[in-house]
């Protein structure tokens, strides 16, 4: 585990309907979403890596399609500095992961199928009016990044 990730198991409730998964309650997960969006991603396609300097990420991961997430823990004041994990999630481990400034995060559709992302970050992007810089350093896009997702 990287210190500060929080990764919360989701549960999917079926019916003749179909299904329902609660992902956050406030008397449940430390953390405070500002805003919200969903983003499909292509078989094969990467998103990330990148990090952000004051904002954490709150990924929802359910499905359909499946996702390669990856962080990498920068932090020079963690206690697991250095760290890299890797994990499958979406439509056969759905989860909510929280990713707290300063981890390297990133992730890589590898279902045959689009993948959807739920993100419910806690700061609001380019901040009110979106007037501000984008909280980002797009390691994506550095020739000599040491954070790679293949």
């Amino acid at each position: 585990m990287i210190k500060g990730v929080i990764i919360k198991e989701l549960k999917k409730f079926d019916d003749a309907r179909g299904w329902l998964a609660e992902f956050w309650r406030e008397d449940e997960i430390d953390y405070r979403p500002v805003m919200g969006y969903v983003s499909v991603t292509k078989p094969g396609i990467a998103r990330g890596p990148h990090e952000h300097i004051n904002q954490a990420d709150g990924f929802v991961f359910l499905g359909p399609g499946t996702f390669e997430l990856h962080l990498w823990d920068r932090r020079e004041e963690s206690e697991t500095k250095g760290k890299y994990m890797k994990m499958e999630v979406g439509e056969n481990n759905p989860v909510m992961v929280v990713v707290p400034p300063g981890v390297v995060h990133g992730y890589k559709c590898i279902s045959p199928n689009d993948a959807y992302c739920i993100n419910i970050p806690d700061k609001l992007w380019r901040g009110e009016g979106k007037k501000e810089e984008v909280d980002e350093i797009r390691w994506e896009t550095k020739e000599d990044s040491p954070y790679k997702i293949k």
